[in-house]
C-alpha cells in the first residue's frame, strides 16, 4: 500500500550553526535565520492539508552548549512559537517545564492552545524524560500522534531522540542543505518521495 499526504510530519531543522559559520557569522547567529523558513514551512503544511506537525526546537542535551548559543536558540524558539500561535496553530509545547531552561512564556502551551492545524514544538525535550512518564501511566508526549514522515535538514541520518515512540514506523527523508537555506521545494520533494514508499508496517 502506498500513501498520499501524511497526516503527521516531523521536522528536524538542523545545521543552523554550520550555516552561520559558512556565512562568516558567529554560531549563535544562525538560529534567528531559521525563524522565517519555519513560518514558510508552517504555511506550506497548511496549504497541503497536513493535520499535525512536530518540530524539534531544542533538547536537554542542546542546553549544554555555551550560554550565548542556548539563549539564542531559546529566543528563536519563543519568537517562532508565539508567531504560529498568533497565526492560528493549535500549539502544544512538549518538554520539561520544571527546568530553568524551559522558557517561562511557553508554559501556557504545555496544554494545547488553539483550534487550527496541530503543531507540537519540542522544547527542552529529552526522550528519557518523555518515556519516564510511563511510570505514571503515560508518555509525557501522549497528546502527540504517530508520525508518518520525518524530514531532517543538515545531512544527519539519525533520529537524535526525536519522539521515539511516535516515530517507530515513520519514513525518514534527509536533505543535505542547512535549515536556514530551506526552500519549499525541499518539502515538496519529501512529499513526493513519501508517496512512493510502501507502507505495510511489517504486514
Amino acid at each position: 500500500m502506498k500513501g498520499s499526504i501524511p497526516s503527521h510530519v516531523g521536522f528536524i531543522p538542523d545545521g543552523n550553526r554550520r550555516w552561520a559559520v559558512g556565512h562568516g557569522l558567529p554560531k549563535e547567529a544562525g538560529y534567528a535565520y531559521g525563524i522565517t523558513p519555519g513560518l514558510l514551512l508552517f504555511d506550506r503544511c497548511k496549504e497541503y492539508g497536513i493535520k499535525e506537525i512536530s518540530i524539534y526546537c531544542f533538547t536537554q542535551d542542546n542546553v549544554k552548549r555555551p550560554s550565548i548559543q542556548t539563549q539564542a536558540f531559546s529566543n528563536a524558539c519563543v519568537t517562532f512559537a508565539l508567531e504560529v500561535a498568533r497565526r492560528g496553530a493549535a500549539l502544544l509545547v512538549v518538554g520539561d517545564e520544571t527546568s530553568t531552561q524551559f522558557p517561562e512564556v511557553l508554559k501556557e502551551f504545555r496544554s494545547r492552545q488553539g483550534v487550527g492545524m496541530k503543531m507540537n514544538l519540542l522544547v527542552n525535550y529529552d526522550w528519557e524524560w518523555d518515556l519516564a512518564g510511563l511510570k505514571n501511566g503515560g508518555l509525557r508526549s501522549d497528546n502527540v500522534s504517530r508520525v508518518d514522515l520525518i524530514v531532517r535538514w543538515g545531512g544527519g541520518r539519525r533520529l537524535s531522540g526525536f519522539l521515539p515512540v511516535q516515530s517507530v514506523y515513520a519514513d525518514f527523508y534527509v536533505r543535505d542543505e542547512y535549515w536556514p537555506d530551506f526552500d519549499p521545494q525541499h518539502f515538496e520533494h519529501a512529499l513526493a518521495w513519501f508517496k512512493s514508499q510502501d507502507k505495510t508496517f511489517g504486514g
